[in-house]
C-alpha cells in the first residue's frame, strides 16, 4: 500500500517514505530523512534532515524530530515531545558573529525498539532510550534509560520496570529476540 501524504504536508526532495505510512496535516519532512513502513506521523510534526525513523512508528501531534535522532521500529512518541541535538546551543560565536551550520556538532540520540515517550517529555541529545522503556509524560531525560525501565521526573530517574505491553513489573523482563 502506497504512503498517504496529506495535501498540506511539505515533503522535500530526497525523502524516503515506506509503504502504508500516513503523513497528516502541516507536516514538514526535510531532505534525506527516512521514514519506514506503516508509520503514523501526526499533525504539525517536523522531521529534520537525515533523521531515521523505523517501521511501525507513531509520532503524535506537534513533535520536532531534529537531525541526529534515530527512532527504531515500533517507537511511540507522544504529543509535543521535544528532542534536542546540540549540547552547547548558541545563536552567536564569542565574537558576536552569527553561528553558521559549520559552527556546531550534531549529538546523536537513539530511541530503541518499542520504547514509548510520554507527552511533553524532553529528550536531551546524546542519550539512548532502551528497548521497551517508558518515559513518563513531562519527564526530562538527561542520561541513558535502560531497557524496560520506567522513568519519570526532572531529571528522569528509574522508578520501576514495564513489560512489552507497558504494564508495571517487579523486575526487567528477559530480553526477547
Amino acid at each position: 500500500m502506497s504512503p498517504f501524504v496529506h495535501e498540506t504536508a511539505h515533503i522535500e526532495d530526497h525523502v524516503t517514505i515506506g509503504n502504508g505510512t500516513r503523513i497528516w496535516q502541516l507536516v514538514q519532512v526535510r531532505p534525506y530523512a527516512t521514514i519506514g513502513e506503516d508509520c503514523n506521523i501526526g499533525r504539525g510534526v517536523f522531521i529534520d534532515t537525515h533523521v531515521k525513523i523505523g517501521d511501525h512508528v507513531k509520532i503524535q501531534n506537534y513533535v520536532s524530530v531534529y537531525e541526529g535522532v534515530t527512532l527504531e521500529d515500533g517507537v511511540f512518541v507522544g504529543p509535543h515531545v521535544v528532542f534536542t541535538n546540540d549540547k552547547i546551543p548558541r545563536a552567536i560565536n564569542p565574537d558576536g558573529t552569527p553561528k553558521s551550520a559549520d559552527d556546531w556538532v550534531v549529538t546523536p540520540t537513539l530511541i530503541q525498539h518499542g520504547a514509548a515517550l510520554g507527552a511533553n517529555s524532553v529528550i536531551v541529545c546524546g542519550v539512548t532510550v532502551g528497548r521497551w522503556a517508558l518515559v513518563g509524560s513531562g519527564s526530562v531525560v538527561t542520561k541513558d534509560v535502560p531497557d524496560y525501565a520506567l522513568v519519570v521526573g526532572n531529571p528522569a530517574r528509574v522508578i520501576g520496570y514495564v513489560d512489552e505491553a507497558g504494564q508495571r513489573v517487579a523486575q526487567p523482563p528477559q530480553q526477547s529476540e
